[in-house]
Parts: structure tokens; C-alpha cells; sequence
């Protein structure tokens, strides 16, 4: 199964993931370099990062909720919706880093926030690679295998 929302052959949502994953690494290091020193405009930056990022991750995550429920194979389908919840489960633990930053006046993250925030980018990068299997064309997924056996016909050697 490949995705059905292409662009020149290729599939949209790794193209549209990217930019979330971009936005969320970047606030990773922009809140680390502040809990090192830098100024507090960084963590502000890292911040409106995070929004950046879940406004990307939201449509990305429409894609592969479109992809999955359009899925007509029952692998297709299942590896979607997995993928499907890997992406919403980044966006909450981004969403809950972000609500818990707007109290703060600058909007600096302490370091428990950044271990959380680390924690969420190893799960947002598996899910980028797990959802990746929509994208290739040549994954176990993308179409059946057929064999001379399975088509009723005798194997030459």
C-alpha cells in the first residue's frame, strides 16, 4: 500500500513531516542552549518553535489519518492507524509542553520539561520512520508479493 496523496510520484506526508520534526528538534536545541546559558529570548524562540511545529504536525497527522482510513488492505490499515497514533501521541506530549510553558514569562523550559521533550523526539523520529512505510514503494506493504508458486505455477530453478 502506498500513500494515496502524492506529489510527482512521491508521498506527501514524509514531505509534510519533516517540517514538525524540523520545528521540534530546534526547540529541543534552542531550550537546551538556554538551560546553558543563553539568553532568555532563546528559550522564548524555542517556544513559538513548539507552536510552529504542532500546526505542522496537526496537518501532517491529517495525511496519514486520510492515508489509513483509506487504506484498503488489512496490513495498509493497521500499520496506518499505528502510525496514526504514534503521531497523535507526539502531538500531546508537544501540545502538554507547550501549555506548560505559557505560564512562564519568558517561556523557558526547566529540565524536566527538556527530558520530556527529548522523550517526545525519540518517539516522534521512530514514528517518522515507522510511517515511513507509506512512503517507500518497495516495502514489504507497498504490494503483494507475488510468486511463480503462489500463481499456480511451477517454480524454475
Amino acid at each position: 500500500m502506498q500513500s494515496r496523496l502524492r506529489l510527482a510520484g512521491h508521498g506527501v506526508q514524509p514531505l509534510l513531516l519533516m517540517f514538525p520534526l524540523g520545528f521540534f528538534w530546534m526547540a529541543f536545541v534552542f531550550d537546551l542552549a538556554t538551560l546553558l546559558g543563553a539568553p532568555a529570548l532563546v528559550g522564548t524562540l524555542a517556544y513559538w518553535n513548539l507552536v510552529a511545529g504542532l500546526f505542522g504536525g496537526v496537518l501532517a497527522t491529517a495525511v496519514v489519518g486520510f492515508d489509513a482510513f483509506t487504506a484498503t488492505e488489512a496490513a495498509g490499515a493497521r500499520i496506518g492507524f499505528l502510525s496514526l497514533l504514534l503521531d497523535v501521541g507526539v502531538l500531546i506530549v508537544f501540545a502538554v509542553l507547550t501549555l506548560m510553558r505559557v505560564r512562564g514569562a519568558d517561556r523557558v523550559a526547566d529540565p524536566g520539561l527538556l527530558l520530556l521533550e527529548g522523550a517526545g523526539l525519540v518517539v516522534a523520529a521512530f514514528g517518522a520512520w515507522f510511517g515511513g512505510r507509506f512512503a517507500d514503494p518497495r516495502a514489504p506493504i507497498a504490494e503483494p508479493a507475488v510468486t511463480t508458486r503462489s500463481a499456480g505455477l511451477p517454480l524454475s530453478e
